[in-house]
């Protein structure tokens, strides 16, 4: 490995870092500030624990302007909070188009107390989940990286070597790797924030694990569906008529294989629709329809 290649190596990382910064703030609602990130025009994506409170909220521009900020909405399940911000007039920053990779290099873009930028450095090392954060909630998927976070990267960014957007910093650690929510979430949820106020979850009242599927029903090389384990007493699922035993097949015309499946089609606009299901029940097909309810927020 020659010295050039270390230089041109490190010179695209510190590359990337500049290219991002701008859209990197500061967020000040706690007594040490944390960061955040530019979404869209006016709007600062940044997480529950940078702010501290609700009110009083300032964010800090690269060029040291600080802008009153008011607090649009957060989404309970991931800590993601959404902030009006008129006048920040920043470009907002690009989510990567490819996915990151277990073993991939990727930097944790922060600001500092002193609204410095600040960057460490290491590998995606888990790309797993779901992470639980709560009663009957959990973050569908999470990275976890070697990057080292300490408070003031809540919020910040997590980057490709290209400088392009693969997650959100959190700051908080499992097992001493720091927990990244990968952009996707991120986008998605803020886009249902800004939208409702809050991120709205559906409930259906359902246990289940993934099963194999008998021959007779394996189409498109798909050989697992959802189990149901347990029904609740009272919920939709009890009143659509769901049993223990029955074998869910599809949710809204989507394939479900997995209690993950299930959780990322209970979001947003089908809470309070009526949904069709497609259950195999006895080792006969049968159809459906329940209302979804609302999860709680706690």
């Amino acid at each position: 490995m020659t010295n050039d290649f270390l230089t041109s190596f490190s010179d695209q990382l510190a590359d990337a870092v500049a290219a991002a910064a701008p859209s990197v703030v500061q967020v000040q609602g706690r007594r040490r500030p944390a960061s955040g990130l530019v979404y869209a025009d006016n709007v600062v994506l940044t997480t529950v624990r940078a702010l501290g409170r609700e009110d009083g909220l300032r964010v800090r521009r690269q060029d040291g302007r600080t802008l009153d900020a008011e607090l649009a909405g957060w989404d309970p399940t991931t800590s993601l909070a959404v902030l009006r911000v008129p006048g920040i007039e920043t470009t907002p920053i690009v989510p990567a188009t490819a996915s990151p990779r277990v073993g991939h290099l990727a930097l944790a873009v922060a600001r500092s107390w002193s609204n410095a930028v600040t960057a460490s450095a290491g590998i995606v090392s888990v790309i797993g989940g779901p992470l639980p954060t709560g009663r009957r909630r959990a973050i569908d998927e999470v990275i976890r990286t070697t990057a080292p976070m300490h408070d003031g990267f809540a919020g910040g960014a997590f980057l490709d070597t290209s400088g392009a957007l693969i997650g959100i910093a959190t700051a908080a650690a499992i097992r001493g790797l720091g927990v990244v929510i990968p952009a996707a979430i991120a986008w998605k949820t803020a886009a249902t924030v800004l939208e409702h106020g809050s991120v709205k979850r559906g409930f259906l009242g359902i246990a289940g694990q993934p099963v194999a599927l008998p021959e007779s029903q394996q189409r498109d090389g798909r050989d697992e569906a959802l189990l149901v384990v347990g029904v609740t007493s009272g919920s939709p699922a009890a009143a659509a008529g769901v049993l223990v035993g029955d074998v869910l097949l599809e949710f809204d015309g989507h394939v479900v294989e997995s209690p993950e499946d299930l959780l990322d089609l209970l979001v947003g606009d089908r809470v309070g629709r009526q949904i069709s299901l497609r259950v195999l029940r006895g080792g006969q097909a049968a159809a459906l329809s329940v209302t979804v309810g609302e999860r709680p927020a706690s």
